[in-house]
This record gives C-alpha cells, structure tokens and sequence, in this order.
C-alpha cells in the first residue's frame, strides 16, 4: 500500500493508540507509517475476542459441572490452547491435556502447579479454584 493509502479511521480495539504498518514511499522504499486502524480490523478484532470470551465461559461451566479442572479455564481466560499452554510451561502437550482432567488435576503437587502458575501469571493458590 502507499504511504497516502494508510488507513486512518480509526479502531477502537487500540484504544487510541497508533501501530505501525509498512507502506511504500514517493520513492518506493518501504518504511514503517503510523496507522490509526481502520473498521474491518476493528471488527474482527471485537468478534476474536467474543469467540475467546465464549470459550473462557464454557470452560467455567465444565469446570463447575465438574468435567474439567481449573487449569482449563485459566488456559482459555489466558487466551491459551493446549500448545501454547505445553511451550510456556514446559509440559508435553500429552501431560497438559491429562492434567486438563479433574482427577489428575487434584494430584498435582504444588511443584508441579507452579510450572503453569508461572506460565499463566497466576499463584498456586489461585490456579487451583475458579475466581
């Protein structure tokens, strides 16, 4: 896009803020221009973050109904997945999966419980309830 193109109208998923995008100059050199958003980012934006949201609230529920631990839910209100949870922790996909069960949850020492509170910016205490 050139740099007279940048969308400016604004976003407010930035909350005002400016990020940066590359156009293309008068001399056809990329560089980095200030951009404000435009509405389809905005849009998007809002329904990623209603679809993660949604997630957070079913995990809630599972974990209340008692088929899912709470590290399930501070997985999904983290806007995590099980991947990503594996690589901040440490942990094999195979064992975060099988710690996403209630019963193995429960065993979990705190050892063990620190490795995804740090992961998740939470305490060991807080990770084992709902908030």
């Amino acid at each position: 896009m050139d740099l007279d193109n940048v969308p400016q109208e604004g976003n407010a998923t930035l909350g005002g803020h400016r990020k940066a995008v590359y156009a293309r100059d008068a001399s056809g050199r990329i560089v980095i221009a200030p951009s404000k958003g435009w509405e389809a980012e905005e849009i998007v934006t809002s329904n990623a973050v209603d679809t993660l949201q949604a997630l957070a609230e079913a995990a809630r529920q599972r974990v209340q109904a008692g088929a899912a631990s709470p590290l399930e839910y501070w997985m999904c209100a983290r806007r995590m997945d099980v991947p990503l949870l594996s690589q901040t922790s440490g942990y094999w996909q195979w064992r975060v999966k099988r710690h996403l069960r209630p019963d193995i949850f429960a065993t979990l020492t705190d050892k063990h419980l620190q490795r995804y509170a740090d992961a998740l910016g939470l305490t060991v205490t807080e990770i084992r309830k709902l908030p």
